[in-house]
This record gives structure tokens, C-alpha cells and sequence, in this order.
């Protein structure tokens, strides 16, 4: 295992430290707990907070600031946050509106944000996210994985709560961006997790694997490798199959690679899949294309479509200032 760290136990916490200095203008450290905190948060907004286990960056983190996240809770790599930070991030953010939660659909984030909830005595719901078409039961989750997508209902949500929306309408939209998005993701290698220090799973150089979740969880099925016109044609007919004719409208596109897939690739990934939408009645209304939502050091990507309505597409183009993401500021 070659990685720049100085010791396993210390990966998540330095890397943390890095990112709030490098960022400072945007957030902070949180002061009680290692969090990441909007810098500028705003009086009687509702708080967005949402986190994960660390090795998927820029999610979350890099998606606290205007018009996204308030907060962001890491975990250590691929492990969720534990109840404790959720809280400690969750009493930080909310400054007199509530707090909505916006949590992927894995058993760990799921349980461990509800147990937070829980203890705070406050106003709080849950948006859950699952919009990974490849399965519906993987290794750590009950029913569809929630992955790339999170960050479009993230972007949307963030939009809202700006304007000063409530908690349960903005609830009520975060299960209506969700509800409208599907995603798919492909490797073409395992990645390797500091502590374990060897891949997740083994893949032969001629080999790809189909529907992988962003921790290396497996998929539909293992295939030869193939050409990538013919990977974005499978990756296309899963999603437009699950949607059926609500595929045919105005969509967002996003091209999300897993960490070590360089963007010339992905924008090769982009071209094709966009054509094979477009044949199925898509209209590409907006694009999105690099390294969002990773898997530590994973070859690969995944598509994700989220079929707009005029409202959405407006949140989705308002201004947004975070490390990750930045427009209209």
C-alpha cells in the first residue's frame, strides 16, 4: 500500500485539519467535536446537516457553505459517524429553525442519525437517500443504497433552506428530489482502505464490476471489460428502465468519478452517455462531470439522472458557494 499518511489512526483527523485550514474563508472545525461547520451561518435558517464515513470526499465536507450544508459529520473511513458527533453537529448548526438531516440509506447512517435525532430534543427530521438502481439489498444496507445522488438533493435542499423554506416543506422536498433521482455506479479496481492496507476485493485486469456501491460492496455482476460505449449503453438502460417515462423530460447529468479515474475519461463517459439518453427522450438540462462522490482510490464512475421540474432546476442553479461546488457567487 503506497498512500501519503503518517499513521492509519491519524488519516482522518489530519486530512480534517487540512481541509478546514485550507478552506477557512468557507467553514470551520466544529468546537466541541471534530465536524465541519458553515463559517457564516445564517439566524433562523433550517440547519442541513448530513455526514458519513470519511473516503467518499468531497462528500460531505466539501459540500458545507452557501447554499448546501451546514454541517458536515465524518466518520472514519467507510464508518458512519457516531451519535454523539451527529448531536454535537446538529446543536452547533441550528440557529432557531430545526435541523433536517440528510442521511445515504446505509444500515450504519441510518441507525446512528436516528439515535441523534433522538437525543436532542429538538426539532429535527430525516431526508434518507436511495438512489442506486443497481441493487436493492447490498452488504450494508436494507433496500437501495444511497450514493452520487445525495449531492443533488443536497444542492437542491441548500437552495431552499437559503430562501427561508420550513423544515417540513423542506422534508416534504428533499423525498421528492430523491424520489426523482437514479444512479448507477461501475469499477474497474477495488480501493484500499488505510487500515485494511490491501484492496477491498479483487478484480482481474480484464475485469469490471457492474453496479458497485461506493464502498466496494459488489453489484449485479462481474464481466469482462468492456469498451466504454458499451458500459455507458448498460449504465443508460438501467436507469431509464427503472424511471421508465419519466425519463423522458428535463434531467440533470451527473458523471461521478470514484477517485482515480482521470477526467478525460469522464468526460468520454459523459459524451456517450449523454447520446443514449437523449435517444431515450432526455433532455440534458444541466451537467455535472468530476470526482464527487469517491471510493478512497477506486477506478471507475457512476451516472446518476435527476428528472427536473421548473422549481428544481431553479434551486439547483441558485447561487452556491462551498469548496466543492461554486456558482453564481
Amino acid at each position: 500500500m503506497k498512500k501519503l499518511i503518517n499513521a492509519v489512526e491519524d488519516v482522518v483527523s489530519e486530512s480534517l485539519a487540512g481541509f478546514c485550514a485550507a478552506h477557512s474563508d468557507i467553514v470551520r472545525m466544529g468546537d466541541s467535536a471534530p465536524f465541519v461547520q458553515r463559517r457564516h451561518s445564517k439566524p433562523g435558517k433550517v440547519a442541513l446537516v448530513s455526514g458519513g464515513g470519511s473516503g467518499h470526499e468531497p462528500l460531505h465536507a466539501g459540500f458545507v457553505g452557501h447554499g448546501m450544508l451546514d454541517a458536515a459529520c465524518p466518520g472514519q473511513v467507510f464508518t458512519s459517524p457516531t451519535p454523539d458527533l451527529i448531536l454535537a453537529a446538529a446543536e452547533a448548526a441550528d440557529t432557531g429553525g430545526g435541523v433536517l438531516f440528510i442521511v445515504k440509506n446505509y444500515e450504519g447512517d441510518v441507525m446512528n442519525f436516528d439515535m441523534a435525532r433522538e437525543m436532542t430534543g429538538k426539532s429535527v427530521a430525516t431526508v434518507i437517500t436511495d438512489d442506486d438502481v443497481a441493487v436493492e439489498k447490498s452488504t450494508f444496507s436494507t433496500g437501495r443504497r444511497g450514493v452520487a445522488g445525495t449531492l443533488i438533493v443536497e444542492k437542491i435542499l441548500g437552495a431552499a433552506a437559503e430562501e427561508g423554506r420550513n423544515l417540513a416543506v423542506l422534508r416534504a422536498l428533499g423525498d421528492r428530489v430523491n424520489a426523482a433521482t437514479r444512479s448507477i455506479g461501475i469499477a474497474l479496481t477495488s480501493c484500499t482502505v488505510p487500515a485494511a492496507g490491501k484492496p477491498t476485493f479483487d478484480l482481474a485486469e480484464d475485469e469490471m464490476e457492474v453496479g458497485v456501491g461506493i464502498h466496494g460492496e459488489p453489484g449485479r455482476r462481474r464481466v469482462k471489460l468492456r469498451p466504454a460505449a458499451e458500459i455507458a449503453a448498460e449504465m443508460v438502460n438501467a436507469i431509464t428502465a427503472d424511471l421508465g417515462a419519466r425519463a423522458r423530460g428535463e434531467v440533470i447529468l451527473l458523471v461521478n468519478g470514484f477517485g482515480a479515474t482521470p477526467l478525460s475519461e469522464l468526460y468520454l463517459m459523459y459524451d456517450a452517455v449523454r447520446r443514449l439518453f437523449e435517444l431515450a427522450g432526455s433532455v440534458v438540462a444541466r451537467s455535472l462531470v468530476g470526482n464527487f462522490v469517491t471510493s478512497l482510490d477506486m477506478a471507475g464512475c457512476s451516472v446518476t439522472v435527476t428528472v427536473l421540474d421548473e422549481e428544481m432546476k431553479r434551486l439547483w442553479d441558485a447561487p452556491v458557494c462551498t469548496s466543492a461546488l461554486r456558482w453564481g457567487m
